[in-house]
């Protein structure tokens, strides 16, 4: 066999047995990992795909032939030839005692808890047959609940795996988290334990779809949700996320990557709602609003001259990273668009376009959003959402807690017919339905903004308008773009534009970010005047592969799970008539009856931007 090459070092290959299976690895390959490749099941708790092994809760003990005592398959490296047993009665005893020790400092009953039958934990006792409490168990709170921000944290309920923390600090680079205290006294807290909503948390819900157990959990707005849907004076309409569509099956037993979105529409209007609408219509809204905004600040810079131009110009999609920025970044708030999310967006249109539109008061109109991040709970209570002249969005439920209402609704998701969404704003498009994904944003914007500025067809450039550069997992993504030869100016833009020869010859350079560690290269390169301060256009998506790995989707969550979601993301964007963000005729009929000094009018930004101001780090 060949050996591997990383860099300028080769790496061996070792053979092993495990388990009497013979296989050949590379060498520094752990035994948990070896493990996985010959399919054999070793249980952890502290292991996770996304994450470093710290051998923290030594559940994965194993039996190393010629070495005494167990040792712990996490975080043993392979680097000779090894006879390994991952399962004898020492190794079953000794995991099993941790679990009843695990049991005995774990608060609370199973049946009350929302990680209940979604339990790591749970599923290890049942695995292991724990028919008893052998240690007993503690009878009441040793910590209070922290309630304070859009997630719920529960020291009573923690195994100290340090996923949570371990997601803040490797994936995030945020380090809300850390261990206090020592021995028995140890627990996960915040730096000088604040209050979550009081720390550097963004609250993207990282650390909740990584906790193996109901330590970490979202707010739980439903039964609020449920008493308005109750409530024959209010009418309750509802916008479903991109992302949410292609994970929510998970929930009910279907394997990654099957989109349910229009049998979603039939549980949601059984389950009471008035009107379900797609997000994807408020994406394509954002997508003119913040294009027009990007050729603005182009023309600026270079038609105008200006050197505070203020680019690149960062998206504002992610309420977990426009928090990030507001904390890490202040003095670079200029930078970011000014467009609100399309949440945000759609709130503001139902209060006031479709509130017109069905002669209904506005304050009678319930804004439900269903949504793929916990950030997005924060986000529509924020003081500046409320240009329609009430809270522009009244509630941001999760992928779970709508999954938890269709279950108590006795609705069995898979098995539901379809349904189409509800007019005003029933026609989905390609472009909408990508933001879901890393990349997403930019595709659709990149999609319209070539189309506008050449008058040609952006599948003369990408074929069948696939812009695949911007696609993908890697951390950060870059692009250039010559643009060769511009058309006239379309109608939709003639308010603010004469021409477009000012970017003739010139190079778009954009790029991808996801998750704020990569953020943070991003920020701290532009900072410095480094290769990102010479883009035009940056997308920033504060979750790890974008809003399908979002802290409000369906756990577990991993690299393959993440891909099978965007795989799904992306085959819907194909199936679509539309695809393209300035065909939408629903976003059109908006310009030519509400909007009507079109995209980045008085109107529009008064309606649909707003601007955001640093936030200190209590």
């Amino acid at each position: 066999m060949s050996t591997a090459t990383e860099g300028n070092t080769q790496i061996q290959p070792v053979t092993v047995t495990i388990d009497d299976i013979e296989l050949t690895v590379p060498s520094g390959t752990t035994i948990l990992a070896a493990a996985k490749m010959a399919g054999l099941h070793i249980p952890t708790l502290c292991d996770h795909p996304d994450l470093t092994p710290i051998g923290a809760c030594r559940l994965c003990m194993i039996e190393i032939d010629g070495q005494p005592g167990l040792q712990i398959a996490c975080t043993y490296p392979i680097t000779k030839p090894l006879k390994i047993t991952t399962t004898s009665a020492a190794i079953r005893t000794a995991r099993r005692h941790i679990i009843d020790l695990l049991l005995a400092d774990h608060y609370g009953q199973c049946y009350t808890c929302k990680r209940n039958n979604n339990c790591e934990l749970q599923c290890l006792a049942a695995e292991y047959g724990i028919d008893l409490l052998r240690f007993g168990q503690t009878d009441s709170q040793k910590y209070p609940v922290d309630h304070s921000g859009s997630l719920v944290f529960d020291m009573n309920k923690c195994i100290l795996c340090r996923r949570c923390m371990r997601a803040c600090n490797e994936l995030q680079n945020i380090g809300c988290l850390t261990i206090s205290g020592r021995g028995d006294q140890s627990r996960i807290a915040t730096f000088a334990d604040k209050p979550l909503a009081l720390s550097a948390c963004i609250e993207c819900g990282q650390c909740i779809i990584r906790c193996p157990t109901g330590a970490l959990t979202e707010v739980d707005q439903t039964d609020e949700v449920w008493a308005l849907l109750d409530d024959p004076t209010k009418h309750v309409v509802i916008q479903t996320a991109p992302a949410p569509r292609a994970a929510i099956g998970e929930c009910f037993g279907l394997e990654p990557g099957i989109p349910l979105t229009f049998e979603m529409n039939t549980a949601i209007k059984r389950m009471g709602f008035d009107a379900v609408f797609d997000t994807n219509f408020s994406a394509d809204l954002t997508i003119l609003e913040e294009g027009t905004e990007l050729l603005l600040r182009l023309q600026q810079a270079l038609d105008y001259k200006n050197p505070k131009a203020n680019l690149p110009l960062l998206t504002s999609c992610s309420p977990g990273w426009i928090k990030y920025i507001e904390y890490f970044y202040p003095d670079m708030l200029d930078l970011l668009s000014t467009a609100k999310s399309p949440q945000q967006m759609f709130g503001t249109i139902i209060k006031t376009y479709y509130a017109e539109k069905k002669g209904l008061d506005p304050k009678n109109i319930v804004s439900v959003a269903l949504m793929p991040c916990t950030a997005k709970k924060f986000e529509c209570n924020r003081p500046e959402m409320k240009t329609s002249g009430f809270q522009d969005v009244d509630f941001a439920l999760t992928t779970r807690e709508l999954a938890k209402m269709m279950r108590e609704s006795d609705l069995d998701l898979p098995k539901l017919p379809k349904s189409a969404f509800d007019d005003p704003f029933e026609t989905p498009t390609g472009s909408g339905v990508i933001f879901g994904a890393t990349g997403g944003v930019m595709e659709a914007a990149l999609r319209t903004v070539i189309e506008l500025v050449t008058s040609k067809k952006v599948e003369d450039f990408y074929a069948h308008a696939d812009i695949v550069p911007v696609r993908g997992f890697e951390g950060i993504r870059m692009l250039e773009i010559p643009i060769t030869e511009v058309g006239p100016v379309p109608e939709l833009l003639r308010h603010l534009f004469s021409d477009f020869e000012w970017l003739k010859g010139v190079t778009l350079r954009v790029a991808v970010a996801h998750g704020t560690v990569n953020i943070r290269k991003v920020m701290e390169d532009i900072k410095i005047g480094g290769l990102f301060s010479s883009c035009h256009f940056i997308e920033m998506m504060a979750c790890p592969g974008g809003c399908l790995g979002g802290g409000g989707q369906p756990i577990p969550t991993s690299p393959e799970i993440r891909a099978k979601r965007a795989k799904a993301i992306y085959s819907e964007d194909a199936s679509y008539a539309i695809r393209k963000s300035h065909e939408n005729p629903q976003v059109l009929q908006i310009y030519r009856e509400f909007l009507k000094d079109g995209p980045c009018g008085h109107k529009a930004h008064a309606l649909l931007h707003t601007t955001y101001t640093p936030r200190s780090k209590q």
